[in-house]
């Protein structure tokens, strides 16, 4: 169609439109009035309008219009609105593209200039670590040029111009546009590949062994913050010590700016030992790297950072000497202060339990009262109770020497259609006065599972008004806000009872916590307390806050103890001008953080991460919270056992929110463990949820019998199937059946998961004749980071001294310690995977026939574990059906032989003797 327009002859006769003729020319609409021409650029005229009409129709631009072209038809004045409204447009594409192109270009030119610069920085990195870190990349990403308006962004009518630029220009697009954290890890990987392959042999003859491919690569990993976690007998020291010798080796970091933390003095006497043993031939200044605790590394700081190096008391640092002091402390409060001593035996005696939950006062009963074939809560005077709160008024009442009637009958004949003989909680006999305690709340209702209890309180209310008889009332409110004993202190005294406060009148039934029992639970809660650096106002305000009311008055009963204990022990820590370790590390923490002292290490190296206090690290992040440093932390969640000690292990497995983005690595090849015990231990462990994943391959000789189990008679036998085991195992080694151990004979670990079962260990001449063992008890927890070739673990029993222990964490410890874990027995399920860990051949299981361990029926049941009996022969575990969790074991009773549930009372499952000796478990 034509590009010019003029009005038709007769439609400007109608219309008296003067002649006219309009065409585009170039960016110009140009419009022509008796020979006059006139130019009118495109890009002023704004959107074309068409206004058609009968006769005649135009275009005009402006509102107000301010031109319009008359006399045309409809279809011309279509079509001269499109043309120029479109020919607008490409005037317009044209000027944005140039506009593009000269945004592009500049941007391109930043963005090349950004890349020099990461690819020079690269550069630089390669020429020390060689290791791209998450510093250097959060720092080029942070630098990267903005393309607010995505300019350089793969657009269609820049796709000409993109593709010609220069080739450093694509490149430094191409590296604009991708991930740079992938970009980065790619970089890292190829030099992690070349990196082992040039360094190839010294990762050969760095340690005793080649490294693995696992140690090596944690070994050059030069991130600024590495989280290595190391399977049980992996390696992890020989990896610190590689690794220590390659920054040195390579230039990365100076020896002399390099730290080694350790948990323990032995620990750190390793380090250092192995440091000069494996380093100082391959000529590298190995004694200028610092290996130290991190008790005597605060030390240090604290004097350089004040000039005056303090000293650390002495009782916290012999083994049980905190707790011992502890108990002075104790001792002298409790004669110096009768308000103290009245509280501690009252806490120790009658609130050494946690309250229940409201409507949980019966769950889960301790006791059996075998006169009324009822299960119950055993108190200190020997009766069962119905109830938990009840227990507790009954210890006071014991404590108190009061005397009682539990549930006797009522002095007045109540049966009738509806009740049967009324039956108080609680009688006075010296008074004449009776006691209920009431399961109800501060509003006086009672749980809403509790059908028709309510009604039963209004009853036995009438019926001691009715019958002119005294009832004083108790409730679970009145337990949980500490109101209770109060009033039955004036209930009781002002009718003539007189209290007589006795903690050391003797029980018969269900013992007090033991005083050194709640001496460890006081020393442990202090550790945690100091360590998170927790006031006595903000424990308080803890307890003020938690949602519980059930826990309030026994924490604040605890509280105002601790808080008398705590200053009693700063004094004596002033006395003597000395400081504890959680003193220790916060103040070294606080000079680190406020600059008062300068770390000169920028290679940190933390080992058994997963016991690091908050303290140990809040320390370790302060050393490195500066550019260009290096925190190497290794560790084992699943190793994890000194929480009573301040381990916090949210450092192990929330290791980025506490020191930031970095690599986390593996090392899941053992040296230790052949697989069958590596299988075992793993599936084990990882029934926790919780702790963090991984596969443990085995690179040791497969032993028969690897985990088996051995069930005595009864706790006395128990020594005597060891030391059976013992003459067993060496005779065969004497006899060539069984291969001797390094220098000829082979070592075993008895491990008690108590310090008291060292009286398993055989007697001295006896161990003097096993020529060919080397035997030595220890604890579980003290043989951490040992091995021996052949383990033994007894005890595995369900009763006072359990494994899993019976002792669970007091509730109190929640209010300074970290969060407790939901999955039952989490800490317990570690100390026996370490136990089971320390074997380099086989372990095996001691229990008592019918009393197993749970842990033990879990092994059993679960993965296959053989267990046999002491004289020989198959050793058969029943499993409860009722419960699930309890073994079934024989009982006598009124009608001869059977089996029962080992939870009874809590589950009262049976099954006939015969049934029993016929079941196939």
């Amino acid at each position: 169609m034509t590009t010019s327009w003029t009005p038709s002859g007769w439609r400007t006769f109608v219309t008296r439109t003067a002649v006219w003729s309009a065409e585009i020319l170039g960016d110009d609409l140009v419009i022509t009035y008796d020979g006059s021409a006139k130019r009118l650029p495109l890009l002023s005229l704004g959107p074309a309008r068409a206004r058609t009409g009968m006769m005649s129709s135009s275009v005009r631009w402006g509102d107000p219009p301010s031109l319009t072209l008359r006399g045309l038809s409809r279809r011309d004045a279509r079509h001269l609105r499109d043309t120029v409204d479109g020919e607008r447009e490409r005037v317009l594409d044209r000027i944005r593209l140039a506009q593009l192109i000269d945004e592009f270009d500049e941007l391109a030119a930043s963005v090349r200039n950004w890349a020099r610069g990461f690819f020079a920085g690269a550069k630089a990195h390669l020429a020390g670590s060689g290791w791209l870190t998450r510093e250097f990349t959060a720092e080029w990403q942070q630098a990267r040029p903005e393309d607010k308006r995505g300019t350089l962004s793969v657009r269609l009518q820049l796709t000409e111009h993109r593709a010609g630029q220069a080739g450093d220009i694509l490149e430094a697009l191409d590296l604009w546009s991708a991930d740079l954290a992938a970009y980065v890890a790619q970089w890292n990987e190829r030099f992690l590949a070349r990196e082992i392959q040039v360094n190839r042999r010294f990762f050969d003859s760095v340690e005793r062994s080649p490294l693995t491919v696992e140690q090596a690569r944690a070994v050059v990993c030069f991130d600024n913050r590495v989280q290595l976690i190391a399977s049980a007998g992996s390696g992890k020291t020989s990896t610190m010590i590689a690794k220590a010798g390659y920054a040195v080796r390579r230039g990365i970091v100076p020896a002399e700016q390099i730290l080694m933390l350790a948990f323990n003095s032995r620990a750190a006497a390793e380090l250092r030992g192995r440091v000069t043993e494996r380093l100082s031939p391959l000529g590298l200044a190995s004694d200028k790297i610092v290996a130290q605790t991190f008790h005597s590394f605060g030390l240090a700081v604290i004097g350089q950072a004040t000039g005056r190096k303090p000293s650390v008391a002495p009782w916290v640092e012999q083994t049980g000497g905190d707790t011992e002091k502890l108990a002075r402390i104790v001792d002298v409060l409790r004669d110096a202060d009768r308000g103290f001593r009245t509280e501690w035996d009252l806490f120790r005696l009658v609130f050494g339990r946690d309250l229940p939950e409201f409507g949980q006062e019966e769950a889960d009963p301790d006791g059996w009262d075998g006169a009324n074939r009822r299960e119950g809560f055993r108190t200190l005077g020997g009766q069962v109770v119905r109830s938990q709160g009840e227990r507790l008024i009954a210890d006071w009442l014991f404590y108190n020497g009061v005397d009682y009637i539990y549930e006797g009958r009522y002095e007045v004949d109540t049966v009738d259609a509806s009740h049967s003989q009324y039956q108080p909680d609680f009688f006075y006999p010296t008074i004449s006065v009776y006691h209920e305690h009431f399961a109800l709340d501060r509003n006086g209702r009672p749980p809403e599972e509790f059908e028709g209890y309510l009604e039963g309180v209004i009853w036995k209310r009438a019926t001691h008004a009715e019958n002119g008889t005294t009832l004083i009332e108790t409730t679970m409110a009145d337990l949980w806000e500490g109101d209770a004993f109060g009033y039955l202190t004036d209930q009781l005294t002002s009718r003539g009872i007189s209290l007589d406060p006795n903690p050391d009148r003797p029980t018969v039934g269900q013992p007090p916590i033991e005083s050194e029992r709640l001496i460890a639970t006081f020393r442990s809660f202090m550790v945690h307390a100091k360590g998170n650096q927790l006031s006595d106002e903000q424990l308080l305000e803890r307890v003020r806050a938690g949602s519980s009311d059930r826990f309030r008055f026994r924490h604040e009963m605890f509280l105002r103890l601790y808080c008398a204990i705590r200053q009693e022990w700063e004094r004596e820590l002033t006395r003597h001008d000395c400081i504890d370790f959680e003193d220790m590390l916060n103040l070294a923490a606080d000079h680190v953080e406020s600059g008062r002292w300068r770390s000169p290490f920028r290679l940190v190296m933390v080992d058994e991460m997963q016991d690091a206090s908050y303290a140990r690290a809040r320390l370790a992040r302060a050393l490195v919270n500066r550019p260009g440093r290096y925190l190497f932390a290794v560790g084992d969640d699943w190793q994890s056992i000194n929480r009573f000690a301040g381990a916090d292990l949210s450092v192990m497995t929330g290791f980025e929110d506490w020191f930031g983005p970095g690599e986390v690595l593996r090392l899941e090849r053992t040296f230790r463990c052949p697989q069958s015990i590596c299988d075992v231990s793993s599936r084990f462990i990882a029934k926790n949820p919780l702790q963090l994943r991984k596969r443990v391959v085995s690179s040791t000789t497969e032993y028969r019998s690897s985990v088996r189990a051995i069930a005595a008679a009864s706790d006395n036998d128990v020594p005597g199937v060891i030391s059976k085991h013992l003459a067993d195992l060496n005779d065969r080694i004497a006899a060539g059946a069984t291969p001797p151990g390094r220098g000829g004979r082979v070592s075993v670990f008895i491990l008690g998961r108590y310090r008291h079962q060292e009286g398993f260990m055989p007697p001295s001449s006896a161990l003097r004749k096993w020529t060919h063992l080397d035997v030595r008890f220890s604890t579980i927890h003290a043989a951490k980071g040992l091995e021996a070739d052949y383990v033994i673990i007894p005890g595995l029993t369900r009763d006072k001294s359990a494994f899993p222990s019976r002792t669970a964490d007091d509730p109190v410890l929640r209010l300074a310690m970290p969060t407790g874990e939901p999955f039952p027995h989490a800490e317990e399920r570690r100390l026996f995977y370490v136990a089971l860990t320390r074997a380099r051949r086989s372990v095996t299981l001691v229990t008592v026939r019918h009393r197993e361990s749970k842990f033990l029926v879990e092994l059993v049941k679960e993965q296959g574990i053989r267990m046999t009996l002491a004289g020989g022969g198959a050793s058969r575990v029943i499993h409860c059906a009722g419960c699930a969790d309890g073994l079934m074991v024989p009982r006598s009773g009124a009608y001869g032989r059977f089996y029962g549930c080992s939870n009874f009372p809590k589950c009262k499952q049976t099954m006939k003797e015969a049934a029993a000796q016929a079941d196939p478990s």
